[in-house]
């Protein structure tokens, strides 16, 4: 075991991080990546996943302090917490950081907005612990990759409540100790598998991140100890839920290379690894329009890319739209036949239409470790020997071709339309934008009952 205490090291980081040591640039993403979160969350206000979860969450609720997005509900901060991140993720359209395939901002965001409602935090303190929650979750995730997450712990989970509990360490002003009993806590709860993607049981993990983590923080300001390595101890999560991790991911760089600079937003409800599959046959179908009224002019369809891919994808014959939304086959059928690619593309409805069920059976994979998560090669056979081939080496929200500060309030407009029809997100995204200068970050979860 190495001399270093990688462990201390965060935990001392995070202690002595001052607000005014982050670049601009540095802040600003941190914007955009709450502007998305708001966005998917708000999607989700019609949701029966979340409606099932509030439902019974809400029989355990000990006070009704904390807002529920969308909703015109209250319930306890710890369960607020939980709801508020699996509103964000439910659809599986929120923000992906690049190469761990977390989605940071839920665990950590849906932690401090809830954690805002019950003690004033200015958006300046509200920023940097957000900031400094995705930055420890995305360096924990960095050094048990690529393994963790292909050995099917669903990463965002796991690693998100690591996330959660230094953001709120932070705004309580927790010591470097107390925040490292708080690490040690958050490893005891650090669960969630990817067996559970495309059903109910994925966003619970998610939630739980959010919630575990307000808790550990809450017990290590009580002085409720832990271990005094958590992260690289003998038996601490890195160990355990890595093979051969690497340390020096947790404290390489740490203070001048920001992990929230490797975020990336989706422009479509779905697994990250199928944004370039959608694009692809979306400008196919374009291109082609007048070839898709027949799917059986089709002998087959073939997608060229990284494992991840059918790894993740290779989904065949789903029965509910949740499940649609990590199946290559589904994705590939709907975009080809209709030309979109939104939310009512991945529904139950959709999913049970026969003609991109059929389009779908035509599916084959093909491997190449050398590709991106974020490229993809389409190649369709047509029966009259023809054969269509359209590449992406950079799916639009990538890191290589980002979606524009404009894009992702269009995307708030678009999904705030969808789970809550009649909001008006302008002053929103205004208060977002300039949040700096608010006193009281309460005031966006107020904005969004």
């Amino acid at each position: 075991m190495s001399s270093k205490n990688y462990s201390q090291l965060i935990a001392n980081y995070v202690s002595q991080s001052n607000s005014s040591d982050l670049p601009s640039y540095v802040v600003h993403e941190a914007k955009r990546s709450l502007l998305n979160y708001f966005a998917v969350a708000l999607a989700s206000g019609q949701d029966e996943t979340i409606s099932k979860a509030v439902n019974v969450f809400r029989q355990f609720s000990a006070r009704e302090t904390s807002t529920i997005v969308a909703r015109n509900q209250k319930i306890d901060m710890l369960n607020a917490a939980a709801l508020n991140a699996m509103a964000a993720n439910v659809f599986d359209f929120d923000d992906t950081h690049i190469p761990t395939i977390i989605h940071p901002t839920a665990p950590v965001a849906a932690a401090l907005l809830a954690f805002s409602e019950q003690q004033k935090v200015s958006g300046r303190e509200f920023l940097h612990a957000l900031i400094l929650g995705m930055e420890v979750e995305c360096r924990i995730g960095n050094a048990v990759s690529p393994f963790h997450y292909s050995k099917g712990w669903h990463i965002t989970s796991t690693c998100g409540v690591f996330g959660s509990a230094m953001a709120i360490g932070k705004l309580l002003s927790l010591s470097a100790q107390q925040l490292n009993w708080a690490l040690g806590s958050a490893s005891a709860q650090a669960s969630g598998l990817v067996e559970t993607l495309g059903t109910m049981s994925k966003s619970m993990s998610v939630g739980n991140a959010a919630r575990n983590g307000i808790l550990s923080a809450l017990l290590a300001s009580n002085d409720f100890n832990g271990p005094d390595r958590p992260l690289d101890g003998e038996r601490g999560f890195l160990k355990v839920f890595g093979e051969n991790p690497n340390f020096d991911c947790l404290t390489d760089d740490l203070g001048s290379k920001w992990e929230v600079l490797n975020n990336t937003y989706k422009p479509f409800p779905c697994g990250v690894v199928l944004n370039p599959v959608i694009q692809a046959c979306l400008e196919l179908q374009a291109q082609h329009n007048d070839l898709w009224s027949d799917p059986q002019v089709i002998e087959f369809i073939e997608l060229k890319g990284n494992p991840l891919l059918r790894q993740r994808t290779d989904r065949p014959n789903v029965k509910t739209g949740r499940e649609s939304q990590v199946s290559a086959q589904h994705a590939v059928g709907v975009c080809l036949l209709r030309g979109k690619a939104g939310l009512q593309e991945f529904s139950d409805e959709a999913v049970n239409d026969v003609s991109i069920r059929s389009i779908g059976e035509k599916l084959r994979f093909t491997d190449d470790a050398s590709m991106s998560v974020d490229a993809v090669v389409v190649s369709i056979k047509c029966r009259n020997k023809s054969t269509l081939v359209h590449t992406i080496d950079h799916a639009k929200g990538s890191l290589d071709d980002p979606l524009a500060d404009m894009d992702l309030e269009q995307k708030l407009y678009t999904l705030s339309a969808y789970g809550k029809p009649g909001f008006e997100p302008q002053m929103l995204i205004n208060e977002i934008w300039s949040i700096e200068q608010m006193e009281d970050v309460g005031k966006l979860m107020r904005l969004v009952a």
